[in-house]
């Protein structure tokens, strides 16, 4: 079954064949009929006339439904228009969705509505106005409910694994202890020993590791077999399919109600049993889920394509709201990672869906803290110059380890692919959350939840609350040493996790590794220097420990070591390195997640330093490749590195700049793509529709471009034709309208006479700037005088785009549909 997910082929790719090492070299010229004289067959197809004021009634298939169409004083461009326009377009799983199409179908509908008259219009008007709306408020409403939820249930079941409550066994222990102050004893909260009777340590603590390791890979392996048994799409982030989707990509399957609630549940499970992941990105997923299946109760919205995306892109926003309890940092990181948001309604949408969210989540108040703050970081002293220092150091170091995390976990996806884990995924979910269980519980940062952890990294010195030991300064070399171990390990782990088959993300892990390393930053240089000296002033620790020509330099200033600035330093870097696409997000997330607002300006450096090392590893890698004449420069972030991985169509986030090239150095020759004739038989059409699997077809007249024809429309014109003429090959067809001299079933109706098509001299880097913008699915090129000369498609120019991964680029996609 594992071979099946993600079978991603490439119906866009109909329009030509296989890229040039792949390609079967079709030379197929245009299918021209021989007609047989007038008299020798009934053309009973055939109008004896196309009157700009006919009635025609459309085909009906199990297809593709076409509607009756009246039309009454229109001319022959407003009739063809007209019936093009009002049939339904059906699009394959795995192909790309026609934006030009959807949006003139909307303006149609828009229209219709526009010319009613009387009650039928305010209601209309009325219903119209609010559809979107009612979607989007309830998509909020419920991804913040779903999310307080999750959060509730995995403080509950991470609880579960190391105790329980006296008066309830549905209490975690933060309930369970309510009403404590930090440095008091809760004994209302019992571990699994203490449960069972046992006092003897050498059996407490034994079993205390047992019961661990038991709940973990129960909870891992529950969430494993509930996603490959009843959504096996639920698996991982989702938000490289997401991004995908949103671009254009049909991917129904992965945005069913049975992949919401078994992502929604096994999101709890999976985060509950310790792996090294996180909830936030499969959030995304999720209130997308939920969209889709609120929309599908309004049929102008789940039968028009683009407008189901304009809704699916506030929902991600949403999702990201909760995930974070960012309601504005997921707007901007709408306008910055998705294409859709340059649809200005997207924006006050998307707005409105996220301010939505996070009142619902906040309202529930899943944390106890009255705060949509996740982390909240309480510093008592501004920052000062002289901790740019630091700061910088850490973002450099989190540019390094995430971009050696990143390629670590292309190449462990890669291998599993290749290896017998592909035929066995429960069996790497049960021995990952093992193995990760085993090694968790010895090691005291491990062993709590990532958030708990992060939460007390974070967290002031409080003499009454010391949390695992990290303000006791006689323990600073064993606390140094415990969090460089735990980063690592938790690299590893992460590297290894985000790819099983249980749902996962990857920004927790990412802020649990950098609050490690940052806490370690700030922990270090103090053990080199005696206690008794630690509380001097720091013009006093400057006199002794730095070079005079430092301190002229810094002795005007008081400089006070702030517990915080370090911590959330070693946040902010690491995060980065993960979400490298999302910069100006980034930052506006941090602040809304931790309440630091007063770090405006460190943050943004480290997310600037961290930026430039991320995009010059990139770059250095291409060159040791030599390779640095490819279009991508090596920037993608893990979310882009999983898309190229998957072979999705998407577009990356950098603009494409050429090196010179002509878009005709790139085109596939007309010479390899199959085309139909203006002039065909019915027999040599059904032979190409059965022949081919691509989209749809150039139309020529003698070398001229005609049009364009998609199959499936093809196909749904001349199968009750075929059945008139009881499979007559002979039969003649023409997709030119009022053809002289030329009998035969008029098939001039299911013709685009409008396709995209420039000349071949064009910059390579403007075609490619008209695919991204205008959403296209194909560019023509022709001579001055309409002469068809080739084709580019969004396949094509993907192809060529996203090149980052190298040899690794499409590793994990399934066969295609070419």
């Amino acid at each position: 079954m594992a071979s099946d997910l993600y079978n991603n082929p490439w119906p866009e790719r109909g329009n030509v064949a296989n890229n040039r090492e792949n390609n079967e070299v079709l030379n197929q010229q245009p299918l021209t009929s021989h007609p047989k004289s007038p008299s020798s067959f009934v053309d009973p197809w055939r109008s004896s006339s196309r009157t700009p004021t006919a009635t025609r009634t459309s085909i009906s298939t199990e297809e593709d439904e076409y509607e009756h169409i009246e039309s009454v004083n229109l001319t022959g461009a407003d009739v063809w228009r007209t019936n093009f326009l009002t049939r339904r377009q059906i699009y394959r799983q795995g192909g790309t969705i026609d934006w030009q199409y959807e949006e003139a179908v909307e303006r149609v509908r828009q229209q219709n509505l526009g010319s009613q008259r009387g009650l039928r219009k305010l209601v209309s008007s009325l219903l119209e106005g609010t559809r979107v709306w009612l979607v989007l408020c309830l998509t909020g409403a419920g991804v913040g409910i779903i999310g307080a939820f999750l959060d509730i249930l995995v403080a509950w079941l991470s609880d579960l694994k190391t105790g329980r409550c006296k008066y309830g066994f549905f209490y975690n222990e933060v309930a369970c202890c309510s009403g404590l102050d930090a440095s008091e004893i809760c004994g209302e909260w019992q571990t699994w020993s203490e449960f069972l009777g046992l006092h003897s340590i050498f059996l407490e603590g034994p079993l205390q590791w047992l019961v661990y390791v038991f709940c973990g890979v129960c909870f891992a392996s529950t969430a494993g077999i509930l996603v490959r048994s009843y959504a096996p799409y639920a698996f991982h982030t989702g938000i490289p399919e997401i991004k995908a989707i949103l671009g254009g990509y049909v991917f129904d399957e992965f945005l069913t109600p049975w992949t919401l609630l078994i992502k929604s549940l096994g999101l709890a499970l999976s985060v509950a049993s310790g792996l090294s992941l996180g909830k936030e990105g499969p959030l995304v997923h999720v209130s997308c889920c939920l969209a889709l299946l609120l929309s599908s109760l309004f049929p102008s919205l789940k039968q028009n394509e683009a407008q189901k995306r304009y809704v699916l892109a506030a929902a991600a926003a949403a999702g990201v709201s909760v995930a974070f309890g960012s309601p504005l940092g997921a707007v901007i990181f709408g306008l910055e990672e998705l294409d859709l948001f340059s649809h200005k309604p997207v924006i006050w949408r998307a707005f409105v869906t996220c301010a939505i969210a996070a009142v619902s989540l906040q309202y529930i108040d899943p944390f106890g803290t009255s705060k949509l703050v996740l982390f909240q970081v309480h510093s008592k002293s501004l920052w000062r110059d002289f901790e740019l220092i630091p700061w910088s150091f850490l973002a450099v170091a989190g540019g390094v380890l995430g971009s050696l995390l990143i390629k670590l976990n292309v190449r462990v996806a890669v291998y599993r692919q290749n290896s017998l884990l592909k035929e066995w995924p429960l069996l790497e979910v049960f021995v990952v959350s093992a193995v990760t269980a085993i090694i968790s519980y010895p090691l005291v940062f491990l062993r709590v939840q990532s958030s708990s952890l992060v939460a007390d990294l974070f967290a002031e010195c409080d003499p009454n609350a010391n949390p695992f030991g990290l303000c006791d300064p006689h323990s600073t070399l064993r606390n140094v040493f415990l969090l460089l171990l735990t980063a690592s390990v938790k690299l590893l782990l992460t590297a290894w996790t985000f790819g099983i088959q249980v749902p996962a993300g990857i920004f927790l892990p990412s802020i649990t590794i950098g609050a490690t390393l940052g806490r370690a930053a700030l922990n270090a240089p103090t053990m080199a220097i005696p206690l008794d000296i630690q509380h001097m002033s720091s013009r006093t620790w400057l006199k002794v420990y730095l070079p005079r020509f430092l301190f002229c330099c810094w002795s005007r200033r008081h400089v006070r070591r702030s517990h915080s600035d370090d911590r959330l330093a070693g946040f902010c870097f690491f995060v980065y390195v993960f979400l490298i696409e999302f910069t100006v997000s980034l930052v506006a997330i941090l602040f809304e997640l931790t309440g630091a607002l007063s770090h405006v300006l460190p943050i943004m450096i480290s997310v600037i330093i961290s930026k430039f090392i991320g995009d010059a590893l990139g770059i250095t890698i291409l060159v040791i490749r030599n390779d640095l004449t490819q279009p991508s420069t090596g920037k993608e972030g893990i979310y882009a590195a999983w898309i190229q991985l998957r072979g999705y169509p998407a577009f990356p986030n950098q603009e494409f700049r050429d090196a010179g090239q002509k878009a005709g150095s790139v085109m596939v020759p007309v010479d390899k793509l199959v085309c139909v004739g203006a002039h065909s038989t019915l027999r040599g059409l059904e032979d190409v529709v059965d022949s081919h699997s691509y989209y749809g077809f150039p139309v020529l007249n003698n070398g001229l471009l005609i049009g364009y024809v998609t199959r499936e429309r093809l196909k749904s014109a001349i199968a009750p034709l075929l059945a008139e003429t009881q499979n007559d090959s002979d039969s003649p067809c023409t997709f030119l309208a009022q053809s002289d001299g030329h009998r035969g079933a008029d098939l001039s109706d299911i013709v685009d006479e409008s396709p995209m098509h420039v000349r071949k001299e064009m910059p390579l880097e403007l075609v490619t700037a008209m695919f991204q913008r205008m959403n296209l699915r194909s560019v023509m090129f022709t001579s001055p005088n309409g002469k068809l000369l080739g084709m580019l498609t969004k396949r094509d120019v993907i192809d060529f785009t996203n090149t980052g991964l190298g040899k690794y680029k499409g590793a994990l996609a399934t066969s295609r549909d070419d």
